[in-house]
């Protein structure tokens, strides 16, 4: 199989050759992986299965001064006016929220949002995606929103407070933000779909590792049908499409509207909170999962020979009959032994060259 077919099968749920996988590393961990490779790039040293076709940069340089206030010297600003303050260690970050102190809809609407839809950020992505295609890869490919699809992005640049609050308080202004993030989505996927990706990736964090960040209720009423309009967008542009979702935390409540909604892929599978064999049991006529190896357990403190049998185990279970592209459950930490890194690839072509996945089982 060449690797988009191997992606391309698994995902659908049919048996590849062997199992998909990628990882990311944090910057420090990038210059580790650096110093042990010599390479700049993970994904052509690794030749993960699966690549991005990324969008144009902005154009646009708004002064987001009137909305940010006095930053720190070391701070910087993207281009949604989301002010980034570096933290004590590594990449952490602290946010400074440009919309903390809008009060209205109309506050909504006069917010210089990104043009991140305007024709030119999307030139040549069609191009590019088919060049991917003939060198045998798959593409997926996200709408441009900072961090998350819809709820992140959202609290994000008002704050997570204040929009939770105004969910219940200021029902008008989390509306008025909400349809916008959503709009914007919508025409982006449009997008992405017509110019071929094979995996529109979407997502937002609702999980905690002990239920939902919100209730069940509130996430229906918010963000449910608006991610339906986001995908049925795509799926009407490009009816194969396959959509990826992705919340850290233990979401299992809200799983089957996700498949309602059409969502394919499940991501990351946290095996800290989720158990990946049981929703594979449970969901595998409707679901392909992405992930499911630990980030806070086997990656930085399993042995490599650990690092080998959970692969090993999870194409077991999660794997059988396909539906599985397996990828830690996080970028990886500096705590992450390199010899694990190294495990987690041999293991896969070592379960190959074994046999414990066959096409006929």
């Amino acid at each position: 199989m060449t690797p988009r077919e191997r992606v391309l099968a698994a995902l659908n749920r049919r048996e590849p050759d062997k199992v998909p996988r990628t990882l990311g590393f944090t910057p420090p961990m990038f210059e580790k992986f650096r110093q042990h490779t010599g390479s700049d790039s993970p994904a052509d040293y690794f030749d993960f299965e699966v690549r991005h076709a990324g969008l144009q940069p902005t154009r646009l340089q708004t002064d987001f001064t009137s909305y940010l206030g006095e930053l720190p010297p070391n701070a910087w600003v993207n281009e949604w006016g989301i002010g980034h303050v570096p933290g004590s260690m590594y990449h952490f970050e602290d946010y400074v929220h440009p919309l903390r102190n809008a009060t209205s809809p109309q506050d909504i609407r006069n917010y210089p949002f990104p043009d991140v839809n305007a024709d030119y950020r999307y030139a040549g992505l069609a191009e590019k995606v088919a060049a991917w295609h003939e060198r045998g890869y798959a593409v997926a490919q996200g709408t441009p929103h900072y961090s998350g699809t819809l709820f992140e992005c959202a609290w994000i640049l008002v704050g997570m407070e204040k929009l939770l609050s105004d969910f219940l308080l200021n029902p008008e202004l989390a509306a008025a933000l909400l349809d916008w993030l959503t709009e914007s989505a919508v025409t982006s996927a449009e997008r992405l779909a017509r110019a071929g990706v094979d995996v529109l990736t979407t997502g937002d964090d609702v999980g905690t590792q002990r239920g939902m960040m919100m209730s069940p209720a509130l996430w229906r009423q918010w963000f449910k049908p608006r991610m339906a309009e986001i995908i049925a967008a795509a799926k009407r542009v490009k009816r194969d499409i396959l959509v990826f979702y992705h919340s850290d935390g233990n979401i299992e409540p809200i799983i089957p509207e996700l498949i309602e909604i059409g969502v394919d892929i499940l991501n990351p599978v946290q095996p800290e909170c989720m158990d990946p064999a049981q929703l594979k049991r449970e969901y595998k006529d409707d679901l392909s999962f992405w992930g499911t190896i630990g980030t806070q357990t086997t990656m930085p403190f399993g042995t490599p020979e650990q690092v080998k049998e959970t692969i090993h185990e999870r194409i077991e279970t999660v794997g059988r009959g396909g539906g599985l592209l397996l990828a830690p459950t996080h970028v990886l930490e500096p705590e992450v032994p390199w010899e694990n890194v190294v495990a987690f690839m041999e293991a896969i072509d070592e379960h190959r060259a074994d046999g414990g996945q066959t096409a006929d089982g």
